[in-house]
């Protein structure tokens, strides 16, 4: 969940990680394994997007010409993601529909990551000092500790609300996956 490094490094590692999620899926054949790769691969992804949507648009937005675009793409596709997250939770892993959205949400999350670290992660870089990316990465490890590790597709994107209400429903969702066991592969 935590690398380190300054927000960048942090969230590239994050991305590899997920990178290495999907080559598991991908090689899966089906079953229980499957089910447990996904629910591996959506508490990643909704702790990386929160922790975003908290501190890393909102920095985008202030420091980078243009910021306001880029960060409102990002947003979309975030939702995106989020809503295929939702569908993927009500599918059994038997059903005809999961290969399908499986790689509908493979191709969205890396058109995402290819997006950021091509345009949004080198503008960041050329506008923010150091210390700058060192407490955002700080920042963004915090909450990813506190948030959501289940889709919310109708909670709040974008500060204040986001930063109110994401570590409520983080957790719930904890509390729920550790009664479940999720996660817990």
């Amino acid at each position: 969940m935590g690398h380190g490094g300054n927000v960048l490094q942090e969230l590239m590692a994050d991305h590899r990680e997920v990178e290495e999620m999907f080559g598991r899926i991908e090689a899966m054949t089906g079953g229980g394994q499957e089910l447990d790769l996904v629910d591996e691969v959506t508490i990643e992804l909704v702790r990386h997007s929160v922790a975003e949507e908290q501190y890393l648009y909102p920095a985008v937005r202030e420091y980078v010409e243009g910021g306001d675009r880029l960060a409102d793409k990002e947003l979309a596709d975030h939702g995106r993601v989020e809503k295929i997250l939702k569908q993927l939770e009500r599918t059994d892993t038997d059903d005809a529909q999961m290969r399908p959205l499986l790689q509908q949400l493979m191709d969205e999350v890396t058109a995402h990551v290819q997006d950021e670290e091509n345009n949004l992660f080198p503008a960041l870089r050329q506008t923010c000092t150091p210390e700058m990316l060192d407490d955002l990465g700080d920042k963004i490890r915090r909450a990813k500790a506190m948030a959501p590790t289940r889709p919310h597709p109708a909670a709040p994107d974008t500060p204040p609300a986001n930063k109110l209400l994401a570590p409520g429903a983080g957790l719930v969702d904890r509390a729920r996956d550790f009664v479940t066991g999720r996660g817990k592969s």
